[in-house]
């Protein structure tokens, strides 16, 4: 056992090393060209086509074993109790800290898994969606604690969710621009009963918090936790600051053009203030103790690179 992993890391999971959990997957095509790969990638992330060889092509036919088993089971309970097969989509949820890669991912995991027989349509929604607008954070006083959980519509989000999994025809969510910082009013993401739903954020792990009410996790199939040691996460946070200062921060309808024109120490404290008053105490808080809630962890080094899966033991 590594110095971060716990006794309870031991008793729930199987601990599986990279070059391990890569042979899982050898032999098999990849699915993905290099120019795809760079187009998913995110800001700071060093996704390539090893990484996505070794760690995600695994990933995705698990993922795909899991999906086609429990739509078995969905058929197999329908013919059991003499209905109708009504199997509704799977649900997968990827949860992690902020700049952690999470948000690359969901994406990466999007277009595997659509690759895959059995899961041609897969959609993702992040629950970026589901925090309120900037107007009713501000009258609750929030707006320093965006993507803390009092910050989410968790019932909304709860709701979306038991909308698909009851296998409605159609369910739509919220619309959010990270270039406005804000819920986009009237812009919808429509999702039509595809295979698989992918769910991306910081808190869809989080526990309800009222005790016996529904949990956003009770309405998921698989969960997965992307994790890295804080300071590191700081690190990439600073990192991805820093490029998004040259890029998307230029754009002159984005919230946060007024930090475009700083100079890169300033940059630097600035981003590091962000991340010790705001995201640091969310990841302490309230994102990293909902780890052991994951079915799967993929645990990062410092280099963003995977160096290890935690598999949950069935």
């Amino acid at each position: 056992m590594s110095a971060d992993e716990t006794p309870l890391d031991a008793e729930l999971y199987r601990r599986i090393d990279r070059d391990d959990w890569a042979r899982l997957a050898a032999g098999s095509a990849q699915p993905l060209t290099e120019t795809e790969i760079v187009q998913l990638r995110g800001l700071g992330d060093r996704l390539d086509i090893a990484e996505v060889r070794d760690v995600y092509l695994p990933l995705s036919q698990l993922l795909s074993r899991y999906a086609t088993a429990t739509k078995r089971l969905g058929a197999e309970t329908a013919e059991f109790l003499g209905e109708p097969d009504t199997t509704t989509p799977f649900v997968i949820a990827v949860a992690g800290s902020v700049a952690v890669g999470k948000s690359t991912i969901a994406r990466l995991l999007r277009e595997l898994v659509s690759r895959w027989p059995g899961t041609p349509r897969v959609e993702l929604v992040t629950t970026d969606g589901f925090l309120y607008p900037n107007a009713e954070l501000e009258r609750r006083g929030l707006m320093e604690r965006k993507g803390f959980p009092e910050s989410y519509d968790r019932r909304a989000l709860v709701q979306f969710l038991s909308d698909v999994k009851s296998g409605a025809p159609e369910v739509r969510a919220p619309y959010y621009s990270h270039m406005r910082y804000d819920i986009v009013p009237d812009a919808q993401i429509t999702v039509r009963r595809p295979d698989v739903v992918i769910v991306e954020g910081l808190n869809v792990l989080h526990p309800p918090p009222v005790p016996h009410d529904v949990a956003v996790s009770d309405l998921i199939d698989f969960s997965i936790y992307v994790d890295a040691d804080p300071e590191h996460i700081a690190q990439w946070f600073v990192d991805r600051f820093l490029a998004l200062r040259q890029g998307a921060f230029t754009n002159p309808n984005s919230f946060f053009r007024v930090f475009a024109d700083i100079t890169d120490e300033e940059a630097v404290q600035m981003a590091l203030g962000f991340w010790n008053d705001i995201n640091l105490p969310n990841l302490i808080e309230n994102v990293q103790p909902t780890k052991h809630r994951a079915t799967l962890v993929l645990r990062k080094a410092a280099d963003h690179a995977v160096d290890r899966v935690l598999l949950r033991k069935l």
